[in-house]
């Protein structure tokens, strides 16, 4: 049976994620070594199924490469430029890895066509606790592993462009309010929010204004200390306010 048509996924329609995740102060990008000849890397995608939603798609592909439910999914921006194909890249990859598809993988060349066709795909980010994310790799990947932003390996197509495209949004989505602390473990002191801040923006800040910059948007609960063995100097825990 094919996996690769019309009748089971939306033609020529595809979603890219940028998942984004953060610990050592370190911005960090999900990222898909494909198991194929070349050095192929890419960020996690997947099609569209024709029973199902673009956003129910979207998590789909996050679980299945996460590990995690109850993601924060954003939709960013789709890229369609007329120029944009997989035809040359795919056929060249396919080339090179004959054998592997049409044996391992067991791809029939009405697959191939499919896959090499023009794709218009829609960019969605994510941002996760790193520390709760299994990667999890489909069959076409030698591995799933997390990146620093700014170390990223060469990716793919217009994949680059996506990273940028979606931390660009994401810092413009941070005006008004604070998604980004799902990067943040359940509860966070206001110090570990700001490097957080520091690290997405790549700037420094005022503690005491961006402390109360944070509070004044009255999203958080204000939680026990947290024990340093200096009571006197130990910071307050936060977390979301619930309600």
């Amino acid at each position: 049976m094919s996996r690769f048509n019309s009748q089971t996924y939306i033609p020529q329609l595809a979603i890219d994620c940028v998942i984004f995740g953060y610990n050592d102060k370190a911005l960090k990008v999900l990222v898909s070594k494909l198991n194929l000849k070349g050095d192929i890397y890419s960020l996690p995608n997947g099609f569209i199924f024709q029973d199902e939603g673009i956003d129910e798609a979207a998590q789909r592909i996050l679980r299945e490469r996460t590990g995690i439910s109850n993601i924060f999914l954003q939709h960013y921006k789709n890229f369609g430029q007329a120029e944009r194909s997989n035809r040359v890249l795919l056929e060249n990859i396919i080339e090179q890895n004959r054998e592997h598809f049409t044996g391992e993988v067991n791809l029939t060349q009405e697959e191939i066509d499919w896959l090499t066709n023009r794709f218009i795909s829609l960019g969605y980010y994510a941002l996760v606790d790193i520390n709760k994310v299994t990667p999890t790799k489909s069959d076409l990947d030698e591995s799933m592993e997390w990146y620093s932003i700014n170390e990223l390996p060469n990716l793919m197509m217009d994949h680059a462009e996506m990273v940028k495209t979606a931390l660009k949004s994401l810092r413009l989505n941070l005006d008004n309010n604070i998604i980004v602390l799902n990067l943040l473990p359940e509860t966070f002191t206001m110090k570990e929010v700001q490097d957080l801040y520091e690290t997405i923006f790549e700037d420094k800040y005022a503690r005491n204004n961006f402390q109360k910059k944070i509070l004044d948007l009255n999203v958080l609960e204000r939680l026990e200390k947290k024990f340093t063995g200096a009571q006197n100097k130990a910071p307050y825990l936060y977390r979301f306010r619930k309600g």
